[in-house]
């Protein structure tokens, strides 16, 4: 190859020179050309997050709710403590509370065995300041509550050390909570019969997601939606008081709060994908609304408030609410267990289901055709 190659130059110098120059040119052009990818390789593509695997459990679940538990308060005194240190306060309701998947309660109060309150002057017997102790936390427990709300207008009446406390005390018992601004404390989370729920609180005070954000209850709402399968909202808000048990379709104010338009709020979070509102603070029971198929339970009263309240008529009425929900959160049925407090405060079922023809009238009064059926016995169901 080399022989014929020398005899070629030398036949043809000047063809053969532009034929090699050629041939290096057309080299080095290649040799600088960018890689290119073969056409059949598929382009990466952005990961999305992956979305909550649907459950392959389709039971309903049971959500057993009650409203504010205050059990006692030996601040500033002694006087407003229960019979036997408070182990029988919750005994006769503790049978419905724990047969149900999960049970709810709005926790009034701190659990702090010491500290003076900052709010209340000294010698001041017109402030309202609770501290409970933190024995009192495995009543809790023993009552079969898995879940509390911490977002109401008495959670910081002892400040940071008392939200502290009572955190400590929940995550001893095993008790989830919701209702803080602390990020690990906004939203609780729980299991039952292979579905992932998540609980919200909101509030009208400091130190807590508000009620009258409603931008910013949406986006609390759609980011539990992308990792529970059941959103379950909590509420304290409206005004109080026995002239206070309709809804009105306006932000209700009171002692110069603003305690909410809680229509519009709890309307604005079933839009974003919650599945039922639980609501309490004005101390006595509102009425029930159905919602895109959805329960909103406007108050559900008073439930445990030993010794600091003034209880008779309305605001000594009370129940347990059990909802039904479908593995969409869908409403599906419900019961009132009517029940009163008796004496300074102890939840005491109720034969004459006083609680289930208030909340029945309330709820024909103001929410009309959107209002649940709600039966003698207690029974709800949609319409």
């Amino acid at each position: 190859m080399a022989t014929i190659f020398r005899m070629l130059i030398m036949t043809y110098p000047k063809l053969m020179l532009v034929t090699l120059a050629s041939s290096i040119a057309i080299f080095i052009t290649l040799a600088c050309q960018p890689k290119i990818v073969n056409s059949e390789e598929p382009p990466k593509a952005t990961v999305a997050a992956p979305e909550p695997t649907p459950p392959t459990n389709k039971e309903p679940i049971t959500i057993a709710a009650v409203g504010d538990i205050m059990m006692a308060s030996p601040f500033p005194n002694e006087s407003r403590m229960p019979p036997n240190d408070g182990a029988d306060l919750l005994k006769e309701v503790t049978p419905i509370l724990s047969a149900a998947d999960i049970a709810f309660g709005n926790l009034e109060g701190p659990m702090i065995d010491t500290g003076v309150s900052a709010k209340c002057r000294p010698g001041s017997t017109q402030c309202f300041a609770f501290r409970v102790p933190t024995r009192y936390g495995k009543y809790l427990k023993e009552a079969g509550f898995d879940v509390m709300s911490v977002a109401n207008n008495h959670a910081g009446d002892f400040g940071l050390a008392g939200r502290i406390s009572t955190q400590k005390v929940l995550d001893e018992q095993g008790i989830k909570y919701a209702g803080s601004l602390d990020p690990h404390a906004t939203t609780a989370f729980l299991e039952a019969k292979g579905k992932r729920i998540a609980v919200i609180g909101f509030g009208h005070n400091n130190g807590m997601p508000s009620i009258n954000d409603l931008a910013g209850a949406r986006q609390l709402v759609l980011e539990a939606k992308k990792k529970a399968d059941i959103v379950i909202i909590s509420f304290h808000g409206g005004a109080e008081g026995t002239d206070r048990q309709n809804v009105p379709n306006r932000n209700e104010l009171f002692l110069g709060e603003n305690r909410g338009n809680l229509p519009a709020f709890s309307h604005t979070v079933i839009d974003a994908g919650a599945d039922l509102v639980l609501g309490h603070g004005p101390h006595v029971m509102r009425g029930m609304e159905l919602y895109k198929d959805r329960l909103i339970a406007y108050s559900l009263g008073n439930f445990a408030t030993y010794g600091w309240f003034r209880l008779a008529a309305e605001t000594a009425l009370t129940m347990v609410l059990e909802v039904n929900l479908g593995a969409d959160g869908s409403f599906i049925s419900g019961k009132i267990n009517a029940a009163t407090l008796e004496g300074k405060g102890i939840p005491t079922l109720d034969k004459n289901g006083t609680s289930i023809r208030t909340v029945r009238n309330l709820s024909i009064a103001d929410f009309g055709t959107n209002a649940p059926k709600i039966a003698d016995d207690g029974t709800i169901t949609p319409k």
